[in-house]
């Protein structure tokens, strides 16, 4: 045992020397884009990307220019900052990026779902399907339903409903956002009671999961920080399995959809129970936080506040509670509001930083806008961070990092789409869904989860900040690149539903 302890060691050293020394060796290639290894052997950068990402790549760029390749943990990643050179890579139609590879691998290490042929066209197939034009209206009457048990609960508002209570903003609307999307998705029991209580304890669960994520991702967690991931994953599983919502009714078409498919191609029930993990977290996991963030910058800016409602005035005409029981409106109307919308996207501007990422698969040629042409290598990871490249860019969007509700409004009040940089129209002027081939394909679903609760929200409720100078929360740095960022520390509020007798057409107190 002692000889082949030492065998095995030599060549672990052996190996890690060669990688180490490989990464060394690197050097720029004539056409190639600027390399940064930084000072570490096989870490590079990875510790100061990291730590903060946003200001990480705003020093890369500063120091390189629009595009620029940097070691981080071992992997090489090309990072492409000019948006008018965004077009080739999204497109792709050589196929030479690839965004399935890194997303499988992804989705394997977080949610234990290993991709089986096909599934990543077909969860396209079942969105386009379901989330979009009938079945979206049917899953947004659904979200309302969801949305009516768990804030006014199975019986209506209780007695005291109409007296002021305080919580935190985040958590406020990131519990109630993904207890009214997990039963609108995995479906009810007989027991509306039950639902609720399951529903607030895995969402207990989910924020553990949640908060481990970002370092989970990138292989930081401590001993025993894997193993409570595990055992938050096997939660998941057990909860989410397909021989537990067999006992359920109302789960929608859009997973039931999902599931044949898999059931089809063979894929045991355990990892069906997975791919229901990964599916909630997909649909589920930015939601709250850019509820969070939209009410926020309404409740910091009355001239914007007053607008939303204005419009849902408009819109909704005899919105209210339906029998005391339930919210109660034509969902269709969502679709005839772009004030909210523009304020939604506004939100999605400010606070939506993804990453996103493509293999390169055999060595490729990238133009850019400038005309120039650069080299990317086989096996390295093309990389856009939009949030810093495109939406902070003040060429595109004027004063950048402030919060205007009618950016996104055209002097008539339709919705604007056109916008420049350098004197010529962009077409991805923000990107909060991702774009191409890795668009989210829930967008829509997400979208209208939002509006829903924001307009409930603002409608039906009375609702203040606790202190009404507190500023808006920094971003928690961890978040960057994963989606909707987070607050680095919560924000106080108070709300209360609005008496029966004060509600009038639109959800506004007369006079």
């Amino acid at each position: 045992m002692v000889v082949w302890g030492l065998v095995l060691g030599a060549l672990m050293v052996a190996t890690v020397g060669y990688l180490c020394l490989q990464e060394l060796l690197r050097q720029q290639r004539p056409r190639e884009p600027p390399l940064d290894k930084g000072s570490m052997p096989w870490l590079g950068h990875a510790i100061a990307f990291r730590k903060n990402m946003f200001e990480f790549l705003k020093h890369m760029r500063a120091k390189h220019g629009d595009i620029f390749t940097v070691l981080l943990g071992g992997q090489y990643f090309t990072f492409v900052m000019d948006p008018l050179s965004f077009g080739p890579i999204l497109k792709d139609t050589q196929r030479r990026l690839d965004f399935v590879e890194y997303a499988e691998n992804l989705v394997l290490k977080v949610f234990g779902y290993r991709s089986v042929q096909g599934d990543y066209h077909m969860i396209h197939s079942a969105s386009t399907k379901h989330l979009m034009g009938d079945g979206l209206e049917e899953l947004n009457k659904a979200m309302l339903d969801s949305l009516s048990l768990v804030m006014l609960g199975p019986t209506g508002p209780s007695l005291d409903a109409s007296s002021w209570r305080e919580d935190g903003l985040f958590h406020f609307c990131y519990n109630i956002l993904f207890k009214a999307g997990y039963l609108s998705l995995f479906g009810y029991t007989k027991d509306k009671e039950q639902d609720l209580l399951q529903a607030e304890e895995l969402f207990v669960q989910f924020r553990k999961f949640d908060r481990l994520f970002p370092r989970f991702v990138y292989s930081l967690l401590g001993p025993r920080e894997w193993l409570e991931v595990g055992r938050l994953q096997r939660l998941f599983h057990k909860t989410l399995s397909v021989e537990h919502n067999m006992e359920k009714y109302g789960i929608s078409n859009w997973i039931t959809y999902m599931l044949q498919f898999l059931r089809e191609q063979g894929v045991a029930p355990a990892m069906q129970d997975k791919f229901n993990f990964m599916m909630l977290w997909a649909s589920q996991g930015n939601t709250g936080p850019t509820s969070f963030w939209a009410l926020l910058f309404l409740l910091k800016h009355p001239e914007a506040m007053r607008a939303v409602r204005e419009e849902a005035a408009q819109v909704l005409g005899e919105a209210g509670l339906e029998a005391k029981q339930s919210f109660n409106f034509n969902v269709g109307a969502l679709h005839r509001m772009p004030v909210l919308d523009s304020v939604m996207e506004e939100t999605l501007r400010l606070r939506a930083a993804p990453t996103l990422l493509r293999v390169v698969n055999g060595d490729h040629s990238l133009k850019m806008a400038s005309g120039q042409e650069y080299l990317l290598r086989n096996g390295d990871v093309l990389a856009l961070f939009p949030y810093l490249s495109v939406h902070m860019d003040p060429d595109i969007h004027s004063e950048p990092t402030t919060f205007k509700y009618d950016r996104f409004l055209t002097p008539s009040g339709s919705r604007k789409v056109d916008f420049y940089k350098a004197g010529k129209k962009i077409h991805h002027y923000t990107m909060p869904w991702g774009s191409g081939v890795s668009i989210c394909p829930g967008r829509f679903l997400a979208l209208n989860e939002m509006k829903l609760f924001v307009l409930l929200m603002v409608t039906h409720f009375d609702l203040e900040l606790v202190d009404p100078d507190t500023p808006v929360p920094p971003v928690d740095p961890q978040r960057w690149g994963f989606g909707t960022t987070q607050p680095s520390h919560e924000v106080r509020f108070r709300y209360r539903l609005r008496p029966w007798s004060e509600l009038c057409p639109g959800g506004r107190k007369p006079g």
